[in-house]
């Protein structure tokens, strides 16, 4: 038996998560979202619901794709662990035994897991690079390769927002030949039918929703700050910049590959990825083994960041753990990635879920939707 309305459905026994989804349009400033839970490669919730483009009052359908910001490095890092797995990438390995520039100005004992756990002490760079030059690629790989960690490697850590995706994502290149977005949609994105990019498709370009900010969302810190010049690649980037160029929902932006913080997904996309790493879905056979998850959650970085903060966040490689401050999920073997508009996924094989919410409306600092959603998933498993 399904429980239905006109945006999707839930299979009896996670009418919960319908109840919360609907609640969540209630008590926040929700304009268009989705959530999608799979478990043990099955689809047990798909809903949607709102407004995609605030501009025309475009409804939100039920493959409606959003900007996920940061989701992203959920699917570089999901490639880069199979690439472990196929044992083409040895992630403990230094980043020079397949990028030998790389190790210039005292980089040499870096490693992926290093960069996955956000410990290489590049999390900003000092060029700066204009905004054509981030979307030709190899200009931000030359900063990289010139650029000398602001701490000892693997001392300390901080979020390595974009540089993240360009410094793991050219890894992949140097083993695949293929940029990370192109490798995802080799390895997993056409296979399996999601609906998941690191570079939008011009064909996907209008379909897709538009962010619009909540009022009172906290202003960013100066140019200068460290924070602001991760996110903003040294301010050639505008965050969110809604309604700027070079903004995210700038077509050029979206369009181009920025594998740290640049993923354009549907909840079922999102969800699906961790549905095929977990459990496999659509007959295809799971992604991740056992033991590569078990690779994945362990923990290698939490507590206080270089910058003094300490979020609650615990990070494995290359995802976000289970965090009880932070992103509380289902357990210890829960892993995914969130996005800076609230969007979020994750998958968990031991209760063979993937997961993702994902929205257009960002809330920021203490947005509660995706948390909600997950507490009613996890109610609907264990209850």
């Amino acid at each position: 038996m399904e429980q239905h309305d006109g945006h999707g459905w839930a299979d009896e026994g996670f009418g919960a998560v319908a109840d919360t989804f609907a609640r969540n349009f209630a008590e926040f400033p929700e304009l268009g979202s989705a959530v999608t839970v799979f478990v043990g490669g099955r689809k047990v919730v798909e809903l949607w619901g709102g407004i995609a483009d605030e501009r025309t009052g475009r409804a939100w359908q039920r493959d409606t794709a959003v900007p996920v910001f940061s989701c992203a490095k959920g699917m570089v890092s999901l490639c880069a662990h199979l690439l472990a797995q196929e044992g083409r990438l040895d992630l403990d390995a230094p980043v020079s035994r397949y990028w030998p520039a790389f190790a210039r100005h005292g980089k040499d004992a870096v490693t992926c897991r290093m960069v996955l756990g956000h410990r290489a002490g590049v999390p900003a760079l000092d060029a700066v690079l204009g905004f054509e030059e981030i979307a030709a690629w190899t200009p931000v790989i030359r900063a990289i390769e010139e650029q000398p960690p602001l701490w000892e490697p693997d001392t300390a850590y901080e979020y390595h927002g974009h540089v993240f995706g360009f410094l793991i994502g050219e890894v992949i290149r140097q083993i695949t030949g293929l940029t990370p977005g192109a490798y995802f949609r080799e390895a997993m994105g056409d296979p399996l039918g999601l609906r998941a990019w690191i570079g939008l498709p011009a064909r996907e370009m209008d379909a897709r929703a538009r962010l619009v900010e909540a009022e009172g969302r906290p202003a960013m810190p100066g140019p200068e700050h460290l924070l602001t010049r991760i996110v903003t690649m040294n301010g050639a980037l505008v965050f969110p910049g809604v309604d700027e160029p070079h903004g995210w929902n700038d077509p050029a932006l979206l369009g181009m590959e920025l594998p740290g913080a640049g993923a354009t997904a549907s909840a079922s996309g999102l969800a699906g990825m961790y549905a095929a790493a977990v459990s496999g879905i659509g007959g295809h056979e799971r992604l991740l083994t056992p033991k590569t998850v078990t690779d994945a959650v362990r923990e290698v970085s939490s507590g206080k960041g270089w910058l003094g903060f300490d979020a609650g966040a615990r990070w494995g490689s290359g995802f976000l753990l289970d965090s009880a401050a932070f992103r509380p999920m289902l357990g210890e073997r829960s892993f995914g990635n969130d996005g800076a508009g609230g969007q979020f996924g994750f998958g968990d094989d031991e209760y063979g879920v993937g997961f993702a919410y994902v929205a257009n409306r960002m809330i920021g600092h203490g947005d509660a939707r995706a948390t909600r959603l997950i507490e009613a998933v996890r109610d609907c498993l264990t209850g």
